[in-house]
């Protein structure tokens, strides 16, 4: 058998300033603005389908686009189901490509102090004595402005030369996308994408501020301070919601916080686009005390059976997977999907990057309120484009210790307090430990038989 890998990669990073302008538009149709909230309804199944009780960052927008240049060479029911699991369903895989050129194009053009570049790339390999169709050729073209480059993967190079290529275009952040022993010399080819932000808070926290205060009642964190801002607020029965804003507004980190009593499973329950997007509509302008946690989590999830349980098995399946577009090799499907990322979040911004890899085998005005915002317990987070509500990463904190520093980044190792306190993976405290099953106990995970 041979395979195909797709690999791309996403990056973002971030440092503070102060915007003068206001947030620029990406200008969409009403059809499109329906399937940018069908494909934000993917990021939400995508983190309820792939989170557990770590800390964790996904990229949705990296995997549409990495599936949405593969759908070129779909047919049949394996091109409805990866429409339908993206969001995208009857408009089928030209909606796809629309909506990725018009992110390639106006995505970077924004904010001047924002930093966004898409970019991809394929990588065919042409000892295997194949040849990608003409017209995949010519969509992947103009869609993505991917130009493929025909190799020999058994030259002992062409490994180094897709991870300079993730080195290159992702400034550093990512050096390494595909390991020597994932590598595969008789695969028919790798495909390649790398989303790279580079924004700014609009409101830095002070670093004077920053102090080592309780997480959940557990350990210690270095929780950073914004004393009193103006910032756009809401809550409900399960959260508050508060949106930081990123240079001049184009883009954004939406955190959304449990109420006590609630957890991040309450919150994600019913979350949808269409709620998501009302969400917006119910903040209004609050004076807030913000307190929020500098952290780094890195995440490394197998999508492969997430992807198939959200409804396209048929990608997955030798015999059924339908590629026939792709290339003049027959009988291709997908083996391998996964997704590597990180960020890093302090007072001077945001930092993330993630990578994902698949392998495919052939066989009303009124006084601002006052609200305390304080993130002290388990939160979820999103980054998203501004007019579009194009969600890029989505991720939930759980909290690491400090060490006691709070100069520095958490670490992995855990400050016990003095008091034994149990959680459930929801996050929500518990009485006594459960005789079977699995939960936290001063910041660590337990198994119980």
């Amino acid at each position: 058998m041979k395979r195909i890998v797709l690999l791309f990669g996403v990056i973002m990073t971030a440092m503070m300033v102060w915007a003068d302008d206001g947030p620029k538009s990406i200008s969409l149709t009403n059809d499109q603005q329906k399937l940018v909230i069908s494909n934000n309804d993917f990021a939400f199944n995508l983190f309820r389908k792939a989170r557990n009780e770590e800390s964790q960052i996904l990229s949705p927008l990296s995997i549409t686009y990495a599936l949405g240049m593969l759908n070129n060479g779909a047919a049949g029911e394996t091109l409805k189901q990866i429409n339908t699991v993206l969001g995208f369903g009857d408009a089928g895989a030209d909606a796809i490509n629309n909506f990725c050129l018009k992110m390639l194009t106006e995505a970077p053009k924004l904010d001047e102090q924002t930093k966004v570049m898409i970019a991809n790339t394929i990588y065919f390999n042409k000892a295997k004595g194949y040849e990608l169709k003409d017209n995949f050729v010519s969509k992947a073209k103009q869609y993505y402005d991917a130009v493929p480059e025909s190799r020999d993967f058994n030259d002992g190079e062409t490994l180094n030369v897709i991870n300079k290529w993730a080195n290159d275009h992702t400034e550093g952040m990512i050096p390494e996308i595909l390991k020597e022993d994932e590598f595969d010399p008789m695969a028919v080819s790798y495909l390649l994408n790398a989303l790279y932000f580079k924004g700014t808070w609009t409101l830095k926290f002070d670093a004077k501020e920053t102090k080592n205060e309780m997480f959940n009642g557990d350990f210690e964190v270095p929780m950073m301070h914004l004393k009193e801002k103006e910032l756009t607020y809401t809550e409900n029965d399960e959260c508050q919601a508060l949106t930081l804003p990123y240079g001049n507004g184009a883009y954004q980190m939406t955190i959304l916080l449990p109420l006590e009593g609630k957890s991040i499973n309450d919150v994600l329950k019913g979350l949808t686009a269409e709620k998501w997007k009302q969400n917006y509509q119910w903040m209004d302008e609050a004076i807030v005390d913000v307190k929020l946690p500098r952290f780094e989590t890195k995440t490394e999830i197998n999508l492969k059976e997430i992807m198939s349980d959200l409804g396209m098995p048929n990608a997955f399946i030798y015999g059924t997977a339908e590629f026939p577009g792709f290339c003049s090799c027959e009988n291709i499907y997908i083996d391998l999907m996964k997704q590597v990322a990180k960020i890093k979040v302090n007072e001077e911004g945001t930092e993330a990057a993630a990578v994902t890899i698949i392998g495919v085998k052939d066989s009303a005005v009124q006084e601002p309120r006052h609200v305390k915002f304080y993130a002290d317990r388990p939160f979820l987070y999103v980054i998203s484009e501004r007019s579009t509500g194009s969600i890029f990463f989505m991720g939930q904190y759980m909290g690491e210790s400090s060490k006691g520093d709070p100069s520095g980044i958490s670490s992995s190792s855990i400050h016990q307090s003095p008091s034994t306190k149990t959680y459930n993976l929801a996050g929500q405290q518990l009485s006594t430990p459960p005789a079977k099953g699995v939960y936290i106990q001063n910041g660590k995970k337990i198994v119980a038989f």
